[in-house]
């Protein structure tokens, strides 16, 4: 009987001390805090990124279209420094994934937009490293009517520099935004500074 209550006691008081041992609790605690933590971390990292990149994608947009609209006139060898020093924004993020078209649009009389003229560009990187702009085909033709045009600037007999930028974002983690990246576009409107259009390939100001 002795040897029962002995065990009892014995038992009761390892208890005791168990209960009152604290020596592993950090270590427990930083078992269940670490996960999220690293959780909260990489999505601050994830979004905050996110966010400046298509805060770029919008400052490019309107970049573009103020240095043409500060144009009389453009040409196919001004369009690539134009675009360069416009993708010039994005650093320190890549630019092999950026799209961006420079149009010219003309208001006619019936209030109805017009696409002149439109051309889109895209950067790569030569042999010795060195961004290189190439300007190809847009989608926008001459004579397309240009739907989007806010209502505010839809002033009859006027011609606007329309910019529009495409960015494909694609996350460091891709745990929060989709692994196959994030599509981020932009478009600004300015309105010819130095003369009533800018010309290209032309000697008047056309009107489509």
């Amino acid at each position: 009987m002795r040897a029962l209550v002995k065990i009892w006691v014995d038992a009761r008081r390892c208890g005791e001390r168990l209960a009152r041992d604290r020596s592993g609790l950090a270590a427990t605690e930083f078992a269940f805090i670490v996960p999220l933590m690293l959780l909260m971390f990489f999505a601050t990292v994830e979004i905050s990124t996110w966010v400046a990149v298509d805060r770029k994608v919008t400052l490019v947009s309107r970049t573009l279209s103020d240095l043409v609209s500060q144009a009389t006139s453009v040409t196919d060898k001004d369009l690539p420094n134009v675009f360069l020093a416009s993708y010039g924004v994005l650093a320190p993020y890549p630019t092999d994934t950026a799209e961006a078209t420079i149009s010219e649009i003309y208001v006619n009389n019936a209030g109805v937009a017009k696409v002149q003229w439109s051309k889109l560009a895209k950067v790569a990187k030569s042999g010795n490293n060195k961004p290189v702009a190439t300007i190809e085909v847009s989608s926008r033709k001459p004579g397309d009517t240009v739907t989007t045009l806010p209502d505010g600037l839809k002033v009859k007999d006027t011609y606007l520099i329309l910019s529009e930028v495409n960015y494909q974002y694609t996350p460091a983690v891709g745990y929060f935004l989709a692994k196959t990246g994030v599509k981020l576009a932009d478009a600004s409107y300015t309105r010819p500074r130095q003369s009533l259009c800018v010309l290209y390939d032309t000697q008047i100001c056309p009107t489509l």
